[in-house]
Formats: structure tokens, C-alpha cells, sequence
């Protein structure tokens, strides 16, 4: 039996829902190039969910779906007033938050493929105003509710905010979202097909793979790129900051990817909204360095930016709380989960791989009395 660390290059199934091939990724068959530039979010998850682009008339129903379901229930409300904010991990929180979610599905154990169609538009919908009541309630403030005339995107930063963003701002998180919503079989997304594949509930799924998702090796990126952009401060600072953490043998992040030999595809997208919403915010410096951060670690590594890198600096000019980039990138990405549950539900085979045992053999059992 032979065996590959980390399962890497190991096809675990068959999907028909993103793929990477020659570092081009697409959805459905769709290129991501298309897709970012002229669809929006909920376009998107419906073809994620459906495997085919909405007509006017199936987009305009999904959309006034996914808006209707935003509201939280109040007891998920008074749920969030219980955390201790001074120690929670919004990952954590969100974890617990979904969970709590499907406590108050009354289709949460109804199977039929319709049901969970319906189960995914609600948590899909519910998943963007618990991250935004949650970062209102630990700062004090009455959460706000989200509005019939908004989009996804517009949504969630009024609900965040308070105030209504403008039109770059909304493209800009727009298209964070239609970046970041599925990635093949990541390490989340492989989470969330096995614990379904027991026939779990969709809610159990999602939960799980924020589990995953809050690991630091898969996300989280970007809020360390955002942490080391104010480390350093200013652009003449970039290059030392960087040169020393090399010398030490420090990892850059938002750096190179694990599946792309040439480059990240999303990057480029990002990288012109950070261009855009920097310059119309005054804080340019953000957008310098990470210009400069790429050009050197480009240059002395071969690692181009991934998505990650330039998003940290989006979403800092979007007024997103640095510990809330991971939540919004679960946010996001649970419209591919969804996806994959719902393709595992419809040709279902419980996953169950095999280890190779690497232990002792034919050991004699001692009695207690005669252990050493």
C-alpha cells in the first residue's frame, strides 16, 4: 500500500463543480475570467448549486430568495449577546453560531434534494447577517437588519456598517465573493463531503468545514497580510521588513499556492480593486506595498501573490475588521460547500480511506501487575 503525505495529488472523487487545470480555474466550466467581470455573487452560487447559468426570471427568484431568508431568528440574536467577547474567536463563534442555526430548521432532517435546495438558500442568506451581528454586538452595537432592496454584497456592508456602500465598494466585495466561493477539493470542502457522505445534515456539513477553515494553514491568509502591511507602516519600510524576515527563514504570506505553478488567476482582480478603493480611500500605501512585497518575493523566490495577498488590503479599506477576513472568507466559500454537499448527497457514497500502519507488531500483552 503506498501513500502520499497530506493526500497531495490524490483524486478523491469526481465533481463537475470547479476545476484547476493549466493554473486556470473555472466554475462549471465557466472561466473564472468571465465570471468575475461579468456575473454577480448570487449568479454564481446558483450555477455553483444548479450546474448551469439562471435565466433573468431563475436569477431574479434566487435573488429575492436569498434576500428574503436574511433574517436571523432572535433567540440566534440573544445567542450572540452570550459569547465572551474578550476571548472568542470569530471563527469560533461563527462555528457555533451555524450549528446553533440548524436548531432552528424545522426541514433540518428532511433529505429530499428540494429541501436542501431550500436549507442551502437559508443558510447561504443567514450565514452574511450572523458575521455582521456578531461583529456589531462585541462592539456594543445594536445589529442592524438587512434590507429588501440591497444585494449580497451591498447587504453585508450596510449590516456591518450601518451605512450604505458606494458603488466601487460593492463591486469590489462583489467580486472578493465570486473569487473566493469554491476551490476544488481544499481541505474544507474534502471536510464537508466526508461528513455528509455519512448522510449528516447540510448544517452539520457547513460546520464542519468552518472547523477546517479555521485552521491557520488554510485560512486566515490575508489577515496576516494585513498584519504585517502595519507592522511595517510605510513603503520605504517594505523591502527591509521583508529582507530580514527572509534571512530568518520566515514565511511570507499570501505568497505562492499549493495547486498554481504560474500563478494565482483570482490575484490579478483583487490586486486592481485594491489599486482602485486605496487610491479612493487616501491610503495608497497599502496598494504601494503589497506592489513592492510582490515584485521582490516575485523576484528573489518565484512565488507570485495568490489571492490572499492584495484581498487583506480590499478589505481593510472596506472598514472589515482584520479578524473578521477569515469568517467573510467562510462567508463566501460556503456557497462551493453547499455545492459539493448537495453533488455528494445525489451520488452518495460514504468515504472511508484506508491508513497504513506504520506501528508495532506482535507485542505479548502483560498483565498489570508485571508493567514496568
Amino acid at each position: 500500500m503506498s501513500t502520499t503525505k497530506g493526500l497531495e495529488g490524490i483524486i478523491a472523487t469526481e465533481s463537475s463543480i470547479s476545476s484547476i487545470i493549466d493554473d486556470q480555474l473555472s466554475y462549471v466550466g465557466y472561466q473564472i475570467d468571465d465570471l468575475v467581470k461579468y456575473s454577480s455573487f448570487e449568479e454564481v452560487v446558483y450555477l455553483l448549486w444548479h450546474k448551469k447559468l439562471p435565466t433573468q426570471v431563475e436569477l431574479e427568484k434566487f435573488k429575492h430568495a436569498i434576500i428574503a431568508n436574511m433574517e436571523i431568528p432572535n433567540e440566534m440574536i440573544q445567542h450572540l449577546h452570550t459569547y465572551d467577547y474578550a476571548n472568542v474567536h470569530p471563527m469560533a463563534a461563527l462555528r457555533s453560531a451555524i450549528s446553533m442555526l440548524g436548531l432552528h430548521d424545522d426541514e433540518v432532517e428532511n433529505m429530499d434534494h428540494d429541501a436542501n435546495i431550500r436549507k442551502a438558500i437559508r443558510l447561504q442568506a443567514r450565514i452574511s447577517t450572523i458575521i455582521a451581528a456578531f461583529a456589531r454586538i462585541r462592539e456594543g452595537k445594536v445589529p442592524i437588519a438587512p434590507r429588501k432592496d440591497l444585494n449580497y454584497a451591498s447587504n453585508f456592508l450596510y449590516m456591518l456598517r450601518g451605512s450604505e456602500a458606494n458603488e466601487l465598494e460593492v463591486e469590489a466585495f462583489n467580486k472578493a465573493l465570486i473569487l473566493h466561493a469554491d476551490h476544488e477539493l481544499n481541505a474544507s470542502t474534502f471536510t464537508a463531503r466526508v461528513c455528509v457522505a455519512t448522510l449528516s445534515d447540510l448544517y452539520s456539513g457547513v460546520t464542519a468545514a468552518i472547523g477546517a477553515l479555521k485552521g491557520p494553514l488554510h485560512g486566515g491568509a490575508n489577515e496576516q497580510v494585513m498584519r504585517m502591511l502595519s507592522e511595517i507602516g510605510e513603503v520605504d519600510r517594505a523591502i527591509p521588513y521583508i529582507k530580514e524576515k527572509l534571512n530568518n527563514k520566515e514565511k511570507i504570506m499570501g505568497m505562492g499556492h499549493r495547486v498554481y505553478r504560474t500563478g494565482d488567476p483570482r490575484a490579478k482582480y483583487l490586486k486592481e480593486m485594491s489599486k482602485q478603493l486605496t487610491n479612493q480611500t487616501g491610503q495608497s500605501k497599502w496598494y504601494e506595498m503589497s506592489v513592492e512585497i510582490e515584485s521582490y518575493i516575485k523576484e528573489k523566490k518565484g512565488l507570485p501573490a495568490n489571492v490572499d495577498f492584495y484581498s487583506a488590503s480590499v478589505y481593510h479599506c472596506l472598514e472589515i475588521p482584520h479578524d473578521l477576513f477569515t469568517p467573510i472568507f467562510a462567508m463566501s466559500r460556503t456557497s462551493g460547500w453547499l455545492a459539493h454537499i448537495l453533488e455528494q448527497y445525489d451520488n452518495n457514497r460514504l468515504i472511508r480511506p484506508r491508513a497504513e500502519y506504520v506501528g508495532p507488531v506482535a507485542q505479548s500483552f502483560i498483565p498489570l501487575e508485571e508493567r514496568q
